[in-house]
């Protein structure tokens, strides 16, 4: 009974940490200022299309939150800290 539950509680948070993922990619991008967006040479609402559709597909999701913070969202909090130059 204990390992049961052990193990299903395992596998919970196994299968929340993609689901965590996303939403932490989402919330990132829903709160740069626009003007950000705008000097990195990027479109906002298209990142937050993309991050939302990769929450159907949790493998595709993962993968398209984890480009955008690991290569978009440097860049985006470099231009916000007034690095123009990234």
């Amino acid at each position: 009974m204990i390992g049961d539950i052990a193990l299903m509680t395992g596998l919970l948070i196994a299968l929340s940490i993609p689901l965590a993922i996303t939403g932490w990619a989402f919330l990132d991008a829903a709160h740069r200022p626009r003007w950000v967006w705008a000097f990195g040479g990027r479109r906002q609402v298209l990142w937050l299309g993309i991050i939302g559709f990769g929450v159907v597909t949790v493998i595709g999701g993962l993968a398209l939150s984890s480009y955008y913070l690991t290569r978009i969202r440097p860049e985006l909090a470099a231009i916000e800290s007034g690095d123009l130059l990234s």
